[in-house]
Order: structure tokens, then C-alpha cells, then sequence
């Protein structure tokens, strides 16, 4: 194996914010839960630490991991092994960002998404410049809910001109064509969110060099398929792993589709396919911006 990529995901669930479209807005983890988690997270990094082959982890907790010290202690643990090519999280940045002047910040990312009405618009746009300032690799997006679109106009024009934002379409909604080219002037992207990927028989990297793992270490193909490919820790998932098609009718999530090799997105993406930062000037990044309404 040259090299892994995993999504992990632990027992937290508890959140700071309660975003109405999210189902663990607001959700309290008791001290037991906390405790069950930062040590599931800690057995996690210590298999990392062992490992020999190169690895990049993409942190995806039900709620908010950087308000937890333990998960700002491993991402800044992480990334200065040298097996490790990228260590990233998703954050909604409400917790203080100093602690990553601690990292290799050639490692670390974050991908950050900004929730109008759970936080001050000046506060965000603020964390992101700070971020920005220190040289931290991140995006940063928003959910495409109608009463969502000033504010995400108005932070891509605020945003320093390198930080990409992306747009995530709503769960369950129907984008007319007018509606989906107000999203595309800001993400010339927003077209593989739209509407969700047919997936059955395509070939996918998931369950061959991507895989998501859980606070027990029970591995699967990805956080979308319950078939259980082995566990990390006593190293059964290995044999399991190889090419294959997913299983699914459909894709509708970033984090799963960008896995679809008909899509192409590694070359969109290529060095940031964890923090969804495409590359700017690669031909893939232009032909994309020239579909965009202002392109």
C-alpha cells in the first residue's frame, strides 16, 4: 500500500450551533460520551503514528471537533509526521484559531463552512482573514439555502481572493435553472452539488485507497455504505481492500462523490481534494469557471 486515505468519524455529536438543517444542531455529548470520544480519537492517532505507508486524514464529526482540545491536539500531532500528507477537519470555526501556529501548516487544513444567523457575519469573515494571514490552507462554503445567498455574495467579495468558496445545494431541494446560476457566479462548481451523482456500478476509489473508519476502528468503504470492509486495529480491513463499483443508486455528498473516478474531481481537486481547495489555474479549474455565468 503506497498510500490511504481516511474519513473518521468518532462518537461526538455535540454541536455550538442549531442550524435548522442540520439533525445534531444543539446536541450535548454527556462527560462519559466526551471522555469515550477523546479516546477514540487518541487510539486512532496512535495508528496513524504507526504506520509506515503515507496517510491523509479528513476529520468529519457529527458536531464540532475544534472546540474539543483533544481534536486541535491531533490535527497539530499529525501534522508534523512525516508519513502523513494532510490532516484536515470540517469546522464551522467558532472556536479560537491560535492554536494552529503550533502545526506544519504544509500539512495541516481546515474546510470551514460559514452558517448565517449562528454567528456574527464580521466575526467569521474575521476568523477567515486571521487564518488567511497566518498562511492556513482552507476553504470555505455555505449551505445554498435561499436566505443564505446575500451573505455568501457579499463574503466572496470580502474573502481574500485565493480562499475558494464553495456552495453545498440543500438537502432536498430542487434548483430551478435561474436559481442554480446565482450559486455558479459564486462556486463555478455548484453544478456537481446540484443534483445528486447516479453512482451504481461506477468505479470509485472508496473501499480501495479511501476508506472511513469509526471510534471503534470498524472500517468501511465510505460513511454512506454500512458494509463492513474489516477493523483498523487488528488489521483485518486490509484484504479487503481493492477496486470496486459503488453500490448505490446515487451520490449527493462531497465528500463521497469526489471519490467517483468518471468525475473526474481528482484532477479538480488535485492536492486539496480533503480540504476542497481546487486548483486554481489547472485547465480542469478554467473549463469550469467559462460554464459559470460570468465566466
Amino acid at each position: 500500500m503506497e498510500h490511504l486515505t481516511i474519513l473518521y468519524r468518532g462518537p461526538l455529536e455535540s454541536c455550538d450551533y442549531d442550524c435548522p438543517y442540520c439533525p445534531f444542531a444543539k446536541r450535548r455529548d454527556t462527560p462519559e460520551q466526551l471522555r469515550a470520544d477523546r479516546a477514540a480519537l487518541e487510539r486512532f492517532t496512535g495508528w496513524v503514528r504507526e504506520q509506515e505507508h503515507s496517510v491523509s486524514v479528513l476529520f468529519t464529526p457529527w458536531g464540532e471537533g475544534l472546540v474539543r482540545s483533544w481534536y486541535r491536539r491531533a490535527l497539530v500531532d499529525l501534522s508534523h509526521l512525516p508519513q502523513v500528507e494532510r490532516v484536515a477537519i470540517q469546522t464551522n470555526l467558532s472556536h479560537r484559531i491560535d492554536w494552529t501556529a503550533d502545526a506544519d501548516l504544509s500539512r495541516l487544513a481546515l474546510w470551514a463552512t460559514y452558517h448565517p444567523g449562528q454567528v456574527p457575519y464580521e466575526r467569521f469573515l474575521g476568523k477567515c482573514r486571521d487564518l488567511a494571514a497566518r498562511g492556513v490552507r482552507f476553504s470555505v462554503g455555505v449551505v445554498g439555502q435561499p436566505e443564505h445567498l446575500g451573505a455568501a455574495r457579499r463574503l466572496r467579495e470580502e474573502l481574500p481572493s485565493e480562499v475558494y468558496l464553495w456552495v453545498n445545494a440543500a438537502e432536498g431541494r430542487t434548483y430551478t435553472d435561474a436559481e442554480a446560476a446565482e450559486w455558479t457566479e459564486l462556486d463555478p462548481l455548484f453544478g456537481h452539488s446540484r443534483d445528486p451523482h447516479p453512482s451504481k456500478g461506477l468505479p470509485c476509489r472508496t473501499g480501495e485507497t479511501v476508506i472511513s473508519v469509526d471510534g471503534e476502528g470498524t472500517v468501511r468503504r465510505c460513511h454512506f455504505v454500512p458494509a463492513v470492509l474489516g477493523n483498523l486495529y487488528d488489521g483485518t480491513f486490509r484484504t479487503a481492500l481493492r477496486p470496486r463499483p459503488c453500490p448505490l443508486d446515487v451520490c449527493d455528498c462531497h465528500i463521497g462523490y469526489v471519490h467517483l473516478e468518471p468525475l473526474g474531481l481528482y484532477d479538480v481537486f488535485a492536492g486539496g481534494v480533503l480540504e476542497r481547495i481546487p486548483v486554481w489555474r489547472s485547465p480542469v479549474w478554467k473549463s469550469m469557471e467559462r460554464m459559470s455565468p460570468d465566466g
